[in-house]
Parts: structure tokens; sequence; C-alpha cells
């Protein structure tokens, strides 16, 4: 069984601290993690087992199949 994380575009973001009242980050926005034989397996078992998403107004999500579980921590300032 292979693990996905489901991503959307859809949507914006504040950076930490900031004042402003529009939104001055665009990135993407993680739906969630879920396994399956297939990409429609692991998208069919997300909803299943989170159906508050359905409930979003997200629409458009997308996803990649993870390789590695063991995460590497990179920090833009030092």
């Amino acid at each position: 069984m292979n693990k996905y994380i489901f991503l959307t575009n859809e949507g914006s973001t504040y950076q930490p601290n900031s004042n402003s009242i529009e939104p001055d980050c665009e990135n993407a926005q993680v739906i969630g993690f879920a396994n399956g034989d297939t990409k429609i397996d692991a998208f069919n078992n997300l909803l299943n087992k989170n159906s508050k998403i359905q409930y979003t107004t997200f629409n458009e999500v997308y996803c990649y199949k993870i390789e590695d579980n063991s995460p590497k921590y990179f920090y833009v300032k030092s």
C-alpha cells in the first residue's frame, strides 16, 4: 500500500505575525494524508476517513506519492 499527500492551491494564507487584512501568501494547503494501492483508492480513503472535507469549499485537490517517511527539516533563517 502506498502513502499519499493531498494538497490544494485553492484558498490563501497569511504569513506569521502579518497585520495585513488581505492574504499575503499564495501557497498550497495540505488537505490530508491517505493510503491506497492507487491514487484513486487513496483519495477515496481520504474522503471516507475525513468526511468533513466534502463540506469545505475546496474542490481541486492533487496528490503526490510519499516515497520517504523520514523528513528533513530546513530553516530559511538561521
